[in-house]
């Protein structure tokens, strides 16, 4: 791989990466709600996920899933019906006393899970292993592989470190958040941009 690349590759992964969706959004709750130490597992988690994702995406999954009409609609709706079901359960978390008991968790295999009823995961997938696995530079590639193996190693730190980061911040402001009604609001807040996730999912 050119430098010229990897250099696209890392801007474009750290664009997708850090901007928010619904793994970022996820872990900034848990962590606002369980601390930090509960959410690491999710941070862990989405990494593992992806790179999954994007060795099946390689070896031509993604381009089915996203090709067959029916199969791309059966992900979406998974996707989306998932992540209503986690604003419900977080919009009704309004103290730190209350998260436990509200079952606010997703454990990490439902965190490797959430990326394979990702839609928005499947296209990026699919726009990685297009432009920089399969081709070089605009011609085909010698390694693909190599390439391959090359993308999953970057994605997994960016994976990894977006989540962290989010849930860091999360964890920051779980001592303001619990006092009032504050925590309630922001978890209707990180509710809503679930809501208008999924909506946005569905669109695509």
């Amino acid at each position: 791989m050119t430098a010229a690349e990897l250099t696209a590759l890392l801007v474009f992964c750290t664009a997708m990466s850090f901007s928010p969706g619904p793994n970022t959004t996820l872990s900034t709750a848990l962590a606002a709600n369980l601390g930090l130490r509960r959410a690491l597992h999710f941070c862990l988690a989405v990494p593992t996920g992806w790179t999954l994702l994007m060795l099946v995406s390689g070896l031509g999954l993604g381009a089915l899933i996203t090709g067959v009409p029916a199969l791309r609609m059966a992900v979406t709706l998974l996707g989306v019906a998932y992540m209503l079901w986690l604003a419900w359960k977080l919009s009704r978390a309004g103290q730190l006393s209350d998260v436990d008991s509200s079952r606010l968790s997703v454990t990490f295999w439902q965190g490797v899970g959430l990326q394979f009823v990702n839609i928005k995961a499947w296209m990026l997938a699919l726009t990685l292993s297009a432009g920089w696995v399969v081709n070089a530079a605009g011609q085909p590639s010698a390694n693909p592989a190599e390439r391959l193996a090359i993308i999953c190693g970057v994605m997994m730190v960016f994976a990894f470190t977006s989540n962290f980061v989010y849930a860091l911040v999360g964890s920051l402001l779980r001592q303001w958040l619990a006092q009032g009604t504050r925590l309630l609001w922001f978890n209707r807040a990180l509710a809503l941009v679930l809501v208008a996730t999924a909506a946005w999912m569905v669109t695509l």
